[in-house]
């Protein structure tokens, strides 16, 4: 290969799963030079994630998809080459962790990759201690992945990916785990990758307050998977802002705050694209300090609840925890819990990776069953009660939808809890086709879950959980590897659902989301709850959070500080 050649080449590349009906990706063209840091964007379905499995030859070596064009990777067709030759060209960081992680150690699953290259042994080793170090998890090189938490299974994927020691770097979704400590050592990690100038990264991010700060370009797949845009990341987003947003694509939250604000006769040119390009730009236009707040903040966010939040202080909690006590194999995870949760509020659990958050709402919704008389949910012992009583109250959505999928279509997996209930065959079709419908997933009613893209295996979790009409839904993550148009559907939903009468329990790592779409917030920290109260009262403390591992974000307190408020 030339010194001047591109680290990758795709030419009129269309990719078609085994039962699709159109590609997606579409004729796609684009090259990628050493240095470059490129951003990968595009609604869900769109063909993103397909995309990178066709760049180390995943696809068509190992995965069913028809493909048509050429792809290049160091000068190597991937079509031709086998992925082992493949795997020193490019690394991947696949969008669920869990589905590349294969040993049963940290150390040794960083070390894989390398020992498989027949490297020797001094540089495996010194491989491995540079990349465990970069992500954090040095410290914890001789434990199970098993015993990580999700963001830290993303950390260890993440390593692996940096010891290969590839010129290119693919990561779907690489922060989406990540408590705001995780995304800076990872984003700082990559950054050391590329300075060197021989290396790029192939990034799918919908994270892009974080990203913003390290992409150089920035390529757009539209909704039939063709690129739209391909160029320098600031300059696409500023001249395509409106475009975008129609097309659902996430943007910088100052982005969009911006672009909101142009209701209120506000416009800032050019568009901000960091919390500190707002700030700036609000004080050029001198907003007063007590503006209201920008069109869509009004009746979503924690404020919302001043008229009835007395009468539903009255009423007994729905969920209730006492002394909740949940251990793994010889940890104890969770200690001594005492938690209310309110009838129709929507709260979220936070905290830092490796909190206990996934366990408490599992714990909390019986999914990892608590001991008998500690958790009990709109009435009934979630540690005593049968899986079909406790189903019939309390929906659960798990972090990665995979875990909950028993059918071999999109249509059955809706229909199955109400077929469990004897639900009359015409009633069932009714209310399927609903949830299809109202989850942009009325295309796919025949295909079978796992072959969904990771946006549309989303929604169909969230669907399988609201299809029976649980008093109470969890939800583990609900947006990750949402486009933004369908995260905004789905937290509108969420809003519906409560205002119906629903109580809504999700973990998220994203606070400004916990701004903006809730009442109450349950801050974690090492398996115990530090904090636990009305959103707007909680976010006014940044030492709580700071205290917890946890940032509040940066466009919070700009809006904050210019009385805006929240922007949702």
């Amino acid at each position: 290969m030339r010194p001047s050649a591109p680290l990758l080449r795709v030419r009129e590349l269309s990719l078609t799963h085994a039962d699709a009906a159109h590609p997606s990706p579409r004729e796609v063209t684009f090259d990628i030079e050493a240095g470059e840091v490129v951003l990968l964007l595009g609604p869900s379905g769109s063909g993103k994630s397909t995309l990178t499995l066709a760049l180390n030859g995943l696809i068509p070596h190992a995965l069913p998809a028809r493909m048509v064009g050429t792809v290049e990777a160091g000068g190597i067709d991937t079509a031709s080459a086998q992925t082992a030759a493949l795997s020193t060209q490019v690394a991947m960081v696949f969008q669920d962790p869990d589905a590349q992680i294969v040993t049963g150690s940290v150390y040794d699953e960083v070390a894989f990759g390398p020992e498989n290259l027949l490297l020797p042994l001094d540089v495996v080793e010194s491989r491995v201690e540079q990349a465990l170090r970069r992500v954090g998890l040095w410290d914890r090189r001789d434990e199970n992945p098993d015993h990580l938490s999700g963001g830290g299974r993303q950390r260890l994927a993440i390593a692996g990916a940096l010891a290969m020691g590839s010129a290119l770097i693919v990561l779907d979704e690489p922060t989406a785990n990540l408590d705001p400590q995780g995304i800076d050592d990872v984003y700082a990690a990559l950054a050391e990758v590329v300075a060197a100038g021989d290396r790029a990264i192939l990034l799918v991010e919908h994270n892009l307050d974080a990203a913003m700060a390290f992409v150089t370009r920035a390529i757009v797949l539209d909704r039939e998977g063709r690129v739209a845009f391909d160029g320098p990341a600031a300059e696409v987003i500023r001249e395509h802002a409106d475009e975008l947003v129609g097309m659902g694509v996430w943007l910088p939250g100052a982005t969009l705050a911006a672009l909101r604000l142009r209701g209120q006769g506000i416009s800032l040119d050019p568009l901000p694209l960091s919390p500190q390009e707002l700030a700036a730009a609000l004080e050029r236009e001198g907003v007063p300090s007590r503006s209201a707040r920008p069109p869509g903040a009004g009746g979503s966010g924690p404020l919302s609840d001043e008229s009835d939040g007395e009468t539903r202080r009255q009423a007994p909690p729905i969920i209730r925890a006492r002394g909740l006590t949940v251990r793994r194999r010889r940890t104890e995870i969770l200690h001594g819990i005492d938690l209310d949760l309110e009838a129709g509020s929507l709260t979220a659990i936070v905290g830092a990776n490796g909190a206990g958050k996934t366990t408490l709402i599992q714990a909390l919704a019986g999914v990892v069953p608590p001991p008998r008389g500690q958790v009990s949910v709109d009435g009934v012992d979630a540690g005593a009660a049968s899986p079909r009583d406790l189903a019939a109250r309390i929906g659960f959505v798990f972090q990665n939808p995979e875990h909950q999928f028993i059918a071999a279509t999109v249509f059955d997996e809706l229909a199955h809890g109400l077929r469990l209930r004897h639900v009359p065959d015409a009633e069932v079709s009714t209310r399927v086709d609903e949830m299809l419908t109202r989850f942009g997933l009325e295309h796919k009613a025949d295909v079978h879950p796992f072959l969904l893209s990771g946006g549309e295996k989303r929604r169909l979790s969230v669907g399988t959980a609201l299809i029976t009409r649980p008093r109470v839904l969890a939800l583990d993550e609900p947006t990750f590897g949402q486009d933004r148009a369908r995260a905004a559907e789905l937290l509108d939903l969420l809003q519906n659902l409560r205002a119906e009468g629903t109580t809504i329990v999700i973990v998220t790592h994203d606070l400004q989301l916990v701004a903006e779409h809730t009442t109450h917030v349950v801050v974690l920290a090492d398996g115990r709850v530090r904090a636990v109260g009305p959103t707007a009262a909680l976010l006014q403390d940044e030492q709580l959070f700071a205290a917890a591992g946890l940032r509040l974000p940066a466009l919070q307190r700009v809006l904050t500080s210019a009385g805006l408020g929240a922007t949702s």
